[in-house]
């Protein structure tokens, strides 16, 4: 009788625990940020429901103030390392670090599409829906330890950015340009999910710390193995415009609205990171042996083709594109810098996880700034042509310098905050040795070819008079406060850069 009492006892707690492990506790606090997040998007296109056709431009502020109340939720997080869902969603320093970075840059592209989007023909209430969507994708990638949640969230940062491309209905350009995206982004992420269901089979788990260990193993030495990695890799790289998926962002770029080229080259492009950051440095590293020479080939091939193209490019957007896929290619060079975790120069992989994060912090800064400078052009010369910058200092002297300094910025020329992202990488490029030194002249080399297209937009500006009377450049206050916030960012970068430098070794997830 005591015996069926006790086996009767541990059955019951059994029943008790199995609810438990299919529904585990949630942490709301962790979740905060994209709760808040959520909530704005839904708010958003409930109260455009309900505006006159006259006032739709007021989504925006209101999307402007939830973004600002994810940004205060993520504060309350600092400091915290929390678990939830079972462990696949973790907020730690790195989580935060990118959820206030995304958030940021969210406020200035809202600020940078409102008047483009009010004076245009334009559904405001649902490009600003779509909008918040992916970054509530981006917000949940830093926290996203499992390939289940990566996936989700890498989709939808993607899914809104193609209706996004496309919202110039009646430009066949950006129809061409959404079709584009659309088509080839399916094909990516079929072989990244390809890629992880490979990963599955071979490790019997999605989360990546499991991935890890079992790649660390035999298991990880197999060929399937390796072709998994290769897939997952080959998907990504679309997602960043890297060599040989490029070829989709000019024309994107080119035919979406310009505040929708500005989100897709930074935000987008920093959300892909995000998540490619997390698979090769945590995932994956038991076998950076075999993945860092891909990397090698990718953020050469990356850069320099992105800069020699960028040459002949006389569409301003055009060349910002692939101005955008070479600093994808310097992002990607750290990669190559990352060894085993049992070799015993690991400490390489914490110095080039870090400078990664830098870059692309510094990036926003410089490239955001950049494209406020050209949708500020986009009202009087929708073309947008190098040609239209003639004279523009005269034009809008306010504008120009900052514009000059976003491009020789991007060129990593000082005093500059460009300089210092670039010298980060190719100090952890010369310390690793081997391979590190030769991708470090290759950084160097590619960086003097973009001074020179860089520059064929500077000069005019300076050099070259207007072809008819001075007319004074009109310009929103919004916009004109994200020229001016960006070009004091970049130069106090230079004059202190560790004003950024600190976080991203503090935010590493490599041990």
């Amino acid at each position: 009788m005591m015996h069926a009492l006790v086996i009767g006892a541990a059955a019951a707690r059994g029943a008790t625990r199995l609810p438990r492990l299919l529904n585990p506790p949630i942490d709301y606090h962790a979740i905060a940020p994209e709760l808040v997040m959520a909530g704005t998007l839904f708010t958003v296109l409930f109260v455009d429901l309900f505006l006159p056709r006259e006032r739709k431009w007021q989504a925006m502020p209101l999307a402007f103030v939830g973004t600002a109340g994810s940004f205060a939720a993520t504060l309350t997080l600092i400091g915290s390392h929390r678990v939830t869902f079972g462990g696949m969603f973790v907020v730690d320093n790195y989580a935060i670090l990118f959820k206030l970075f995304f958030t940021t840059v969210a406020m200035v592209v809202l600020l940078l599409s409102l008047r483009y989007f009010r004076e245009g023909r334009y559904y405001q209430g649902e490009y600003y829906f779509l909008l918040l969507c992916s970054f509530l994708g981006m917000m949940t990638m830093p926290s996203s330890r499992d390939f289940l949640m990566l996936f989700i969230s890498l989709e939808l940062v993607s899914a809104p950015a193609f209706l996004l491309a496309g919202f110039r209905k009646s430009d066949p350009r950006s129809n061409e340009a959404a079709i584009k995206f659309f088509l080839i982004s399916v094909l990516s992420t079929a072989v990244m999910l390809y890629g992880m269901s490979l990963i599955y089979g071979v490790t019997g788990s999605t989360r990546l710390s499991v991935i890890a260990h079992k790649l660390s193993g035999p298991a990880g030495s197999s060929n399937l193995a390796l072709a998994a990695i290769l897939f997952v890799v080959a998907g990504f790289a679309f997602k960043v415009s890297a060599f040989p998926f490029q070829f989709w962002a000019p024309d994107t770029y080119e035919g979406a609205p310009v505040p929708v080229a500005a989100f897709l080259s930074v935000a987008s492009k920093a959300a892909g990171f995000a998540g490619l950051l997390q698979i090769m440095f945590v995932g994956f590293l038991p076998r950076a042996d075999f993945w860092a020479p891909i990397f090698a080939v990718l953020a050469v091939f990356t850069m320099t083709l992105g800069n020699l193209v960028a040459l002949q490019q006389r569409q301003v957007v055009r060349l910002l594109a692939y101005s955008s896929i070479a600093q994808a290619g310097y992002m990607l060079l750290p990669f190559a810098l990352a060894v085993p975790v049992s070799s015993s120069v690991a400490n390489v992989n914490r110095e080039a996880f870090a400078a990664t994060v830098l870059y692309i912090m510094i990036y926003a800064v410089m490239n955001l700034g950049a494209f406020a400078v050209v949708i500020a052009m986009a009202r009087e010369a929708p073309g947008i042509l190098v040609s239209d910058f003639a004279g523009f200092a005269a034009r809008a002297p306010m504008l120009a310098v900052p514009m000059a300094l976003f491009l020789v910025s991007l060129a990593g020329v000082p005093p500059t905050a460009g300089f210092w992202g670039k010298l980060f990488i190719f100090k952890a490029a010369i310390s690793r040795g081997g391979v590190g030194p030769w991708l470090a002249i290759a950084m160097v080399v590619n960086s003097v070819i973009s001074l020179v297209y860089y520059i064929s937009i500077a000069r005019p500006m300076f050099a070259e008079p207007l072809a008819e009377p001075v007319r004074p450049l009109r310009t929103s206050f919004a916009l004109n406060a994200v020229v001016v916030l960006a070009a004091a960012g970049v130069l106090a970068l230079f004059v202190y850069p560790d004003l950024f430098a600190h976080f991203p070794p503090l935010s590493t997830l490599v041990k």
